[in-house]
């Protein structure tokens, strides 16, 4: 059945101090778990911030808050932190919600949850549609939602991401005790709350990420990567622009390839034609003339790697190391097939790959536990690997 519009009709986004007061004392009264969305404006904004914050709670009904007029919902926060949060896939919109105040102390993930419990389709609408009978439209989430006034149709939207997450809470958890991993779950949303509102680790050499950089040959050609990159990312922060839409990669990229030397040779590479980017071709050609300037000495250099290396130079570089992951990836797959699992979810793959290629000393289950606990993995997954792993890293494997 569609779900078109919510039970109490669309409300209309908070946005003075005495609305919000309003709102804390709703929310004061209410019941049970709190339903929590944020909604961002990934691919028009620098930033990572809220631009709508959704919440429901028995008894408070549906609120939509514009986080513009209102930076800090704190007091908010006062009135619903002892109670359960339900969130959909929490890790993308906890960091944006930390920065308005709003920080569970205890959460159910209904996306991960979903992994546990082994749905193929994780997302909200179909999870909505398979345990609730319920369709939801997913079309405005790419949505700009910095732009205001906000359309009827968007607050719509946003109102019914929050208007059967609780219900859907509910489905889950009951599954979820129906297969025996209540606790699993208990223990990664613990985990979500610990470390989940912290801000993105901040990368030592972004501009690495450029997309399509593999093309480019060469230091200087990087050095010209990289300086377009900072010149890009300076301009998109101070207009909080994404900085794709300032300059695309592809364009780095072109450019770093030919390092034109002139405004026209510049402005017929991909990339560069729009009215925009034009405008500041002066910007691109310094920035080249930057990377050209630069001595050899302070040109990119292969970083150091933290950690192991990327698996296929494993056999190259280390046979025996290699074959320990194999091994352990074996075990890793059977198990998470056991207990109807992704793989992903039953262990961090970086996990697999740094105990596999520094394994402890002695191996046993006590010292390959510690190994994996010191690389974040949790107790139920410790639980469920540990005896096949112990097995696995030794180099002549036990039988």
């Amino acid at each position: 059945m569609p779900l078109t519009a919510p039970r109490e009709g669309t409300p209309e986004p908070v946005a003075a101090p005495e609305q919000l007061a309003e709102v804390v004392a709703r929310f004061a009264s209410g019941a049970g778990p709190v339903a929590l969305d944020a909604e961002r404006a990934s691919g028009y904004r620098y930033s990572q911030r809220a631009y709508l914050v959704q919440l429901r709670r028995a008894g408070a009904g549906t609120v939509l808050i514009d986080p513009l007029p209102l930076p800090d919902l704190s007091a908010l926060d006062a009135v619903i932190a002892e109670t359960e949060w339900v969130l959909h896939a929490a890790n993308q919109d906890l960091p944006c919600l930390a920065e308005l105040g709003l920080r569970p102390r205890r959460l159910f993930d209904t996306e991960l949850a979903a992994r546990l419990a082994g749905f193929e389709r994780v997302g909200l609408a179909a999870l909505t549609e398979q345990l609730l009978g319920f369709s939801l439209e997913k079309h405005h989430s790419a949505a700009d939602w910095s732009s205001r006034p906000l359309p009827e149709s968007w607050l719509t939207y946003a109102a019914l991401d929050v208007e059967l997450l609780t219900d859907l809470r509910d489905a889950l958890d009951a599954e979820l005790a129906r297969q025996g991993k209540s606790e699993w779950a208990a223990e990664e949303f613990a985990a979500l709350v610990l470390n989940g509102s912290r801000p993105p680790r901040v990368r030592a050499e972004p501009w690495r990420r450029t997309s399509g950089i593999h093309r480019v040959r060469g230091a200087r050609a990087q050095a010209r990567v990289r300086s377009l990159w900072y010149a890009r990312d300076q301009i998109a922060a101070r207009r909080d622009t994404a900085p794709g839409r300032v300059l695309p990669d592809s364009a780095i990229v072109a450019a770093a390839e030919l390092d034109p030397r002139d405004e026209k040779t510049l402005l017929t590479l991909p990339g560069f034609g729009g009215r925009s980017v034009r405008r500041l071709a002066r910007t691109w050609l310094a920035a080249l003339d930057d990377a050209r300037q630069l001595p050899d000495d302070a040109l990119p250099v292969t970083p150091t790697v933290e950690g192991p290396p990327p698996p296929h130079r494993w056999a190259e570089r280390d046979p025996a190391a290699a074959a320990r992951l194999s091994r352990c990836r074996e075990v890793v797959l059977r198990v998470a097939g056991e207990h109807n699992l992704p793989p992903e979810n039953l262990i961090s793959p970086d996990t697999i790959r740094r105990v596999a290629w520094q394994p402890p000393e002695e191996i046993t289950e006590a010292t390959v536990a510690e190994a994996l606990r010191a690389h974040h993995a949790r107790e139920w997954q410790i639980t469920l690997l540990l005896p096949d792993l112990a097995q696995a890293l030794p180099p002549t494997p036990t039988p």
